[in-house]
């Protein structure tokens, strides 16, 4: 078993390391900011009224034909706030340097044109299926855009294992490691009740689930925001000097951090970026599948919204972790993952911080379970039909509670694998169909009166 780890963990550091994924999520990113002139700057006022203007709670109830705005983006950064922005900061700090949020703050930046991308063409090839649900993701717009099913068929059987099963599992271990160290819980009563909280939100479909995921990532969000702001109170003279250390560290390691961290600015940057994709999913063709749903009367306006999800996810909640362990000074160069960062709240707010990380990861952890969930069972409908839906249902949560009660490194490294695997058909088919793409967000700027790219260049 120690040596299969070892084999998937070698592929994945090609995977996922400075000459394969890395560049090609960053470059696609760089290319779609250029040819759509930095809509995520441009229009990010308008993003910002479209999702923050019509925050609720309590929405319209989702049905077979999707959900609101809203909820799509909630469903969406459910799955994108997760364990990423509590251990895997804190990962990418202890092994490239403070530095490393930089890179991740430039990831994240070309990102957000990426993921606009992402859902304008979910929107733009939706379809109904026979059971008369709307539904829509990578695969979809891979089969009708693209016009390649094997490529699609592909895609769809990666994410099945890579988010309903594989990472299902290890999202549910996380929390039940957070709950034993915190309250002395076992392992298999956190697995039993999180395998029984997703079977009754499973059941309940997609009405059920938007309901959920509009209430619990506003205040999931609004939550943990307001512990770290506690403990930065308490250390508001380090706050400065943290934010100095993620430029100093971004070109010089040793200079942010003494030479505790012997970082390189190559692993500043590898660390940064990789977590900071992973963390996003800007790319990863995941989040198209909540997109998809949302009613909107323009498909662009979906692009807008989606990039509010990556701006959520790292310049708002990760990065609150970062200044957090940067602050309070637990960077021992020794310590990662999870652990950092409950020394950091543990140093801000006493033997409370222990509870809240585990709190705090509890939501973050199961609210990626409801996201992953849902991505996946689009593409389980698109290969099997709608009569797959219930052994898809009853498989997951089985997976959600064997995952409490395993030791999961080869999990977590074939997790990483098959999400690795995913991203190269959907960066195919946005790279092929993206001239769709800018042309529905042309069409939505001429119909809005707001001058796009096209009109620009003409004047």
């Amino acid at each position: 078993m120690d040596q299969l780890t070892a084999l998937v963990s070698s592929v994945n550091s090609v995977l996922w390391g400075p000459f394969c994924l890395i560049p090609l999520l960053v470059g696609a990113g760089i290319y779609f900011s250029l040819r759509l002139r930095f809509v995520q700057v441009r229009r990010f006022g308008r993003a910002w009224h479209a999702v923050f203007g019509n925050v609720r709670l309590f929405g319209d109830k989702a049905d077979k034909q999707g959900m609101s705005s809203f909820q799509s983006l909630a469903t969406a950064v459910a799955a994108q706030v997760g364990t990423g922005n509590l251990a895997g900061v804190a990962t990418a700090i202890a092994m490239g340097g403070p530095g490393a949020i930089f890179w991740m703050w430039l990831a994240a930046f070309f990102g957000m044109a990426t993921i606009s991308v992402e859902a304008i063409l979910a929107q733009l090839y939706r379809r109904e299926g026979r059971d008369g649900h709307v539904s829509g993701g990578p695969a979809y717009y891979i089969t009708y855009g693209l016009h390649c099913k094997p490529l699609a068929v592909f895609f769809s059987v990666m994410i099945i294992f890579a988010l309903g099963f594989i990472g299902n599992m290890v999202q549910s271990n996380s929390i039940a490691g957070a709950f034993e160290v915190a309250f002395g819980i076992p392992s298999w009563i956190v697995g039993v009740i999180c395998a029984l909280i997703a079977a009754f939100i499973f059941i309940g479909g997609i009405s059920r689930i938007a309901a959920t995921t509009e209430k619990i990532v506003p205040v999931m969000a609004v939550f943990y925001l307001l512990g770290g702001l506690f403990v930065l109170i308490g250390f508001y003279d380090q706050i400065i000097p943290a934010l100095k250390s993620i430029f100093i560290g971004a070109f010089n390691p040793s200079a942010a951090t003494g030479g505790v961290i012997g970082a390189t600015v190559k692993e500043a940057i590898r660390y940064g970026v990789a977590r900071g994709l992973f963390s996003n999913e800007a790319g990863m063709g995941s989040t198209p599948h909540a997109h998809a749903m949302a009613k909107v009367k323009y498909p662009a306006q979906q692009g807008l919204v989606a990039m509010m999800g990556v701006f959520i996810d790292t310049f708002v909640v990760l990065n609150m972790t970062a200044i957090v362990i940067l602050a309070t000074g637990v960077l021992d160069g020794k310590t990662t993952g999870i652990a950092l960062t409950q020394n950091a709240f543990q140093n801000g707010m006493g033997v409370f911080g222990l509870s809240f990380v585990a709190i705090c990861l509890f939501f973050f952890a199961f609210s990626t379970i409801i996201g992953w969930y849902f991505f996946a069972l689009q593409n389980v409908k698109f290969l099997f039909g709608p009569r797959a839906v219930r052994p898809y249902q009853l498989g997951v949560v089985f997976f959600v509670f064997l995952g409490s009660v395993l030791h999961v490194n080869l999990v977590w490294e074939l997790a990483d694998l098959f999400n690795g695997l995913m991203v190269i058909p959907n960066l195919i088919a946005l790279i092929g169909l993206f001239k769709y793409a800018a042309k529905a967000l042309e069409d939505y700027e001429r119909a809005t009166g707001v001058p796009g790219p096209a009109a620009a260049e003409k004047q």
